[in-house]
């Protein structure tokens, strides 16, 4: 069986031989330590080393993505304090307000270069489409503290930017999609909707805010024939049941410290209905434990979530301070039969 088949198979439900694994996405200051390591020298050559089922390849992070005439960039270049010196939509206080901004236009995307690594990617699950976080985004428009304070003095506003965001990437989405096709096996993108403990925003205002394009965009990646893999760090367990009802396929990066997202509550809670991306500390076991504690808790969350698991840490940007010998108890176990 391919990698390809096989992972789409574990994240559609079935039982099948094996769990899935990927390495994540690495900081860069943590790549040189893994080469040095492993002896490799290419993002490529270690990933295969590792053999790594996945390849997250986002048109969103290529340089060449967006090119506005006017210089401007996408909502995701974290708005540049240096270049924004106030948070641009902190007082609107209409709609109109909202409508003056310079939106990003769709029309001047380029996927060339993204096109170019799918064709490309061999036989590996394809994560893909726009990473979409416009969560993160209204935070950054707003402010974080005046995004949510205007979701109850200003609900007009926040929906009508809510929509402009949105707009934008479900439109970005339909015209990569379209290009891309069957390079794609999922639909990959992420919002971090949790803290250490609790939502950021709670159910109420997350169901009037977040949930109605979310689950728009969840049902743009199914009808392009693609499945859909959340992203979202924290203590998200109070909305599993309306992700799942949404359609959302597997779920990424299960950040196991958070309050109620260790393995064992979710495969109580959720085990059967939704596949699972992740599951492997990063905040304290992946950087303070042995090797045989890894490969100990990689077989403990293994046995746990079953086959509709891909291995992976629990934060994929792994940090310098994870040993690169634990990266690879983290690998080794994921394909290990217990």
């Amino acid at each position: 069986m391919t990698k390809r088949t096989l992972i789409r198979r574990l994240i559609g439900g079935e039982d099948i031989e094996r769990c899935g694994f990927w390495l994540g996405n690495p900081h860069p200051e943590t790549w040189p330590i893994l080469h040095r390591y492993f002896g490799t020298a290419t993002e490529e050559e270690l990933r295969r080393e590792l053999n790594d089922d996945c390849r997250w390849i986002c048109p969103q992070f290529y340089s060449d993505a967006y090119n506005d005439p006017d210089g401007r960039e996408l909502f995701d270049s974290g708005l540049d304090r240096s270049k924004h010196a106030t948070f641009p939509l902190a007082d609107c206080e209409t709609v109109s307000d909202v409508d003056r901004f310079p939106w990003p236009k769709p029309e001047y995307l380029s996927f060339d270069s993204c096109l170019a690594d799918l064709r490309s990617a061999g036989d590996v699950y394809r994560l893909s489409g726009f990473w979409t976080p416009f969560f993160h985004n209204l935070g950054d428009l707003f402010g974080m503290e005046d995004y949510f304070v205007k979701m109850y003095t200003h609900p007009d506003v926040v929906l009508a930017a809510t929509d402009r965001v949105c707009e934008f990437y479900y439109e970005a989405n339909e015209r990569f999609f379209a290009s891309a096709g069957d390079l794609i096996d999922g639909f990959f993108f992420g919002n971090d909707f949790g803290t250490q403990l609790s939502l950021l925003c709670g159910p109420v205002h997350f169901d009037k805010f977040i949930m109605p394009w979310f689950s728009r965009f969840t049902d743009q990646g199914h009808r392009h024939g693609y499945q859909v893999i959340l992203h979202s760090c924290g203590a998200i367990h109070e909305v599993i049941e309306r992700l799942i009802a949404a359609g959302v396929d597997c779920l990424h990066p299960i950040q196991a410290k958070a309050a109620g997202m260790d393995a064992d509550t979710l495969a109580a809670d959720f085990g059967g209905r939704i596949s699972f991306m992740g599951g492997i500390d990063t905040q304290e076991l992946m950087t303070n434990a042995t090797p045989e504690q890894i490969r100990a808790e990689v077989k403990r969350v293994k046995q746990l979530l079953g086959t509709n698991l891909i291995v992976s840490p629990s934060h994929e940007a792994i940090l310098p301070n994870v040993p690169p010998e634990n990266v690879e108890a983290m690998a080794r176990a994921a394909f290990e039969n217990d």
